[in-house]
């Protein structure tokens, strides 16, 4: 079930994934502190027309951080659905991500919106695509769009060779990230979540075990 977003991606047909060029989001898990961070660079076309949007939310009395990569409107539309489903399962991160997939990948309408997603909570963070995909990373830290694979590799070297804590590590892989792409700019969001929550494992089937 853990596996990277690229490998679970390549699996599916090309028409099926969106692709995102733009942003870089980041999610750092460790010592029981997870932040999220994006940066604020909004492009149209070869063209950069918004520097400091803010691509993260909380949702869920703040509770759940949620960012995304791709369209504004359709992730607008996404967060409003996944809220929707945290709602239903008073607060599930796991489950409702599973709900979202699953009307992502078969509604009509939402099938068609590009975006990708990161969620997480105190306990569990997941990515979720329009493929249907909802993958819990490796060693706690996510990482999408653009820019995503050269903050997720920063990461995870700071992770595994300092005690730096999760928004320091953060702050540090997306200054890389910013130097190398260039859908990425340097104002930076950050939003943490302290606390423990359960964690519900789910299979490869989408079932909560």
């Amino acid at each position: 079930m853990k596996k990277s977003l690229q490998a679970q991606l390549a699996s599916e047909k090309p028409s099926k994934t969106p692709r995102i060029r733009s942003t870089t989001v980041l999610c750092v898990r460790r010592d029981g502190k997870v932040v999220m961070a994006a940066d604020g660079q909004v492009t149209l076309g070869e063209g950069v027309i918004k520097h400091n949007a803010r691509k993260i939310r909380r949702l869920y009395q703040d509770k759940i951080l949620a960012g995304f990569a791709g369209s504004t409107a359709d992730a607008f539309s996404l967060f409003s659905r996944f809220e929707a489903k945290l709602e239903q399962y008073h607060g599930n991160l796991g489950r409702a991500a599973v709900e979202l997939a699953k009307d992502w990948r078969t509604d009509k309408i939402l099938r068609n919106l590009e975006a990708l997603l990161i969620v997480a909570d105190p306990g569990q963070t997941f990515l979720i695509s329009g493929a249907g995909d909802v993958i819990e990373p490796d060693e706690g830290i996510a990482a999408i769009g653009s820019g995503g694979s050269y903050a997720l590799s920063a990461a995870r070297a700071l992770m595994n060779n300092t005690e730096l804590p999760a928004r320091t590590i953060a702050e540090e892989a997306m200054k890389i990230a910013g130097q190398i792409c260039i859908f990425t700019n340097d104002r930076i969001t950050y939003e943490e979540l302290a606390g423990v929550a359960q964690p519900v494992a789910i299979g490869q089937d989408g079932a909560l075990r």
